[in-house]
């Protein structure tokens, strides 16, 4: 059972002498803020630090923007305005007159999150002083959530608007909103509504005044159509006028994060995203053991009474099924990772009279799939496990000393499966590493510690990224000079083959003791029972594809790397993994233009990413990285060794020692890149495209 389940298209075109849309609208966005080249020179251009200033009253709307400055990398500074003890909003807290370094004013902020338009007060002096700072520096401010009204640029929502819940209401960007900051959104954007019986969202559309730019509306009774999000241009200051309800997890929030802080930033800050997928299938060339409908269990786990089984009429892939997932793979325009266990695959064909037409067809085909080392028989690798109870637990010797699998096992299990698949000719990266259900590592409550020969194991055979369960261990950590790669649990259940099977674990597990479950949703704060059991022919594709797919869609779109696991039978008998996968990459694709494609990394690349992340985490906090635009250059100091996350416009060039050369990687209409100063620099140098 999966316990971090969260609750909750058209390339752009160009003429060779004109410019994509991004890039002018990056040149409109810049030129609120920087002076014309006929500027008096005695009002010198300031200096605009990459921090945003985020004002909290503790809502979800503030905190839903927060977090994604957070996951992306965009350092944000916090008021809290429920302290007593917080910092006043001053002239002073706001800007400097003269920065020490440039000798330019100095804005402090890039821009603006209050939780409404008037966050201490009409008449207030710390709104005086802040309406001021975003005047004087061209500072965009977003609210996070109000009401309709003139005071945003609004019609009130009793003249041809809307006001009421927004569950399953389908909403559309606008022109301009595809045109800005929502270039990346292509179709219309569904509202959740998971549960009929509860609010999810509530809204107040209104139809836009002067001044008022639209970027999300919805139709409206009259034929007409009223404003969700857009932007109130007026006072000589800009706000971007959320109307709705949300919270982080909502993917109606997460669809428009991004656009929300390209808004915010005018398209230049520090911090990176994509939307990233990958499935790893476990087990391949291994047979998994079957649910048993009967006594709710599988045969072969220890707690699963009235005998063994586990050999008896297992879930295994077939040829046939090895070529639907090479045909599927064609048509989806997606790769899936085969987690493989070698010398499972050799036992079954000594036990077969010596064929395996699995294992013929899935080597033919090795080099349309991605492969990672699962050990070569996927032995348990912590400790030695004693049996005789229920729960297991771990053996001891006389002395009570844990015994534990040891470094020279758990390196040949490593290094027999990485040669079994060179001599098969497959392709297969020596630094990754799944071991068989992330054995090695602490397994509570059982084994509270690594196996301490797993570190020299992984050593002795080269392996830097070593996959871990989220579930459990949702942060990446060390394991002497490897790391982990965390890893999504599907509840696509490894010892199923039929979505009857499915059905009947899956309510086994989420209904209670008086509806015929085993009561552990009754128990689980991290689970929900379901209101009444599945229907065994039908839930599957009713209930648990949706409810999979929408969990899966929402890791993709929160900028979170981390692979997602099934196994090898998800794809054999009824094949119950594609219906998922189908969804999820249609309803993605339904949303996301073509220019914001799905990331497929690997294991080593989702390593790599995370270790970037936390390096660059851990500068933001210590203080330690600078960052900041004077007119059309971009300035970016950050302790050596740490690379720095960058987003901006389309037609960014760096500076290099000798030149320049066209800036980071596109994505989402613009550009963005993990980077480092050049040799011989201090700081990394941009020019962003000028007005």
């Amino acid at each position: 059972m999966e316990s971090d389940r969260i609750r909750t298209p058209g390339p752009a075109r160009s003429g060779r002498r004109g410019r994509t849309a991004g890039a002018l609208l990056a040149a409109a966005l810049l030129a609120t803020v920087i002076p014309s080249a006929g500027a008096s020179a005695a009002v010198p251009v300031p200096r605009i630090d990459l921090t945003v200033l985020v004002l909290d009253d503790g809502g979800s709307a503030v905190e839903a923007i927060t977090s994604e400055l957070r996951s992306t990398g965009v350092p944000y500074r916090t008021v809290d305005l429920n302290d007593s003890g917080r910092p006043v909003i001053t002239p002073g807290f706001l800007s400097d007159p003269s920065d020490s370094a440039t000798g330019r004013p100095r804005a402090k902020y890039q821009g603006v999150v209050v939780p409404h338009e008037s966050a201490f007060g009409p008449d207030s002096a710390e709104q005086a002083a802040l309406l001021a700072y975003e005047r004087t520096f061209g500072i965009p401010q977003v609210d996070a959530y109000t009401w309709a009204h003139p005071g945003v640029g609004l019609d009130y929502t009793n003249d041809h608007g809307f006001s009421g819940p927004l569950d399953g209401a389908t909403a559309s960007v606008t022109a301009a909103g595809k045109a800005g900051p929502f270039r990346h959104l292509d179709g219309p954007l569904t509202f959740e509504d998971n549960d009929p019986a509860v609010s999810e969202s509530h809204g107040y559309a209104g139809r836009p005044r002067e001044g008022y730019t639209s970027y999300l509306d919805i139709p409206v009774e009259d034929g007409g159509r009223a404003s969700l999000i857009g932007e109130y241009a007026h006072d000589g200051r800009r706000e971007l006028v959320v109307t709705f309800a949300y919270n982080q997890y909502q993917r109606q929030f997460r669809a428009l994060a991004r656009g929300i802080v390209e808004w915010l930033t005018q398209g230049v800050h520090l911090g990176r995203s994509r939307n990233y997928l990958s499935v790893h299938v476990d087990d391949v060339f291994a047979p998994d053991a079957r649910w048993d409908t009967v006594r709710n269990c599988t045969p072969g786990d220890f707690d699963c009474v009235g005998g063994d089984g586990e050999g008896v009429n297992p879930v295994r892939m077939t040829a046939d099924d090895a070529r639907h997932a090479a045909a599927w793979q064609k048509s989806a325009g997606f790769t899936l990772d085969m987690v493989y266990n070698g010398g499972q695959g050799e036992q079954w064909k000594a036990e077969h009279a010596g064929s395996d037409p699995l294992a013929a067809q899935l080597i033919a085909d090795r080099a349309q799939y991605r492969w990672v080392n699962h050990t070569y028989t996927h032995p348990f690798l912590g400790c030695v496990q004693d049996t005789t109870t229920v729960p297991w637990q771990c053996a001891r010797n006389t002395a009570g000393a844990t015994l534990w699998t040891s470094r020279s096992e758990i390196s040949g299990q490593i290094r027999n499966n990485h040669n079994w698949a060179v001599g098969k000719g497959i392709s297969v990266d020596r630094t990754e590493l799944v071991t068989g259900e992330h054995s090695g590592l602490k397994t509570l409550p059982q084994q509270n510690t690594d196996n301490p020969n797993l570190a020299g194991a992984l050593a002795d055979n080269g392996v830097k990224w070593l996959a871990s369960d989220n579930s459990r261990e949702p942060a990446q950590r060390a394991v002497g000079t490897a790391r982990t790669v965390p890893r999504h649990p599907m509840n696509v259940y490894y010892n199923v083959g039929t979505a009857a099977e499915m059905a009947d674990e899956y309510n086994w597990i989420y209904t209670s003791r008086a509806d015929g479950g085993s009561g552990v949703c009754e128990t689980d704060p991290a689970s929900t029972c379901l209101p009444a059991p599945l229907d065994t022919a039908t839930g599957y594709a009713s209930h648990i594809v949706p409810q999979e797919a929408r969990i899966a869609l929402s890791h993709v779109v929160a900028n979170d790397p981390r692979p997602h696991y099934v196994h090898q039978s998800n794809l054999a008998e009824e094949r119950l993994l594609y219906p998922v996968l189908d969804k999820v990459l249609a309803d993605y694709r339904a949303l996301f233009t073509e220019s914001t494609p799905l990331v497929n990394p690997r294991q080593r690349d989702v390593g790599t990413e995370l270790s970037r992340r936390a390096a660059w985490d851990q500068a933001l906090a210590a203080g330690r990285v600078t960052a900041y635009r004077v007119g059309a250059t971009v300035t970016v100091k950050a302790p050596a060794g740490v690379d720095a996350p960058i987003t901006a416009p389309e037609g960014t060039r760096k500076r290099l020692p000798l030149g320049t050369a066209a800036f980071g990687a596109p994505y989402a209409g613009t550009r963005s890149a993990w980077t480092a100063p050049e040799p011989l620099q201090t700081a990394i140098t941009l020019t962003l495209p000028s007005a």
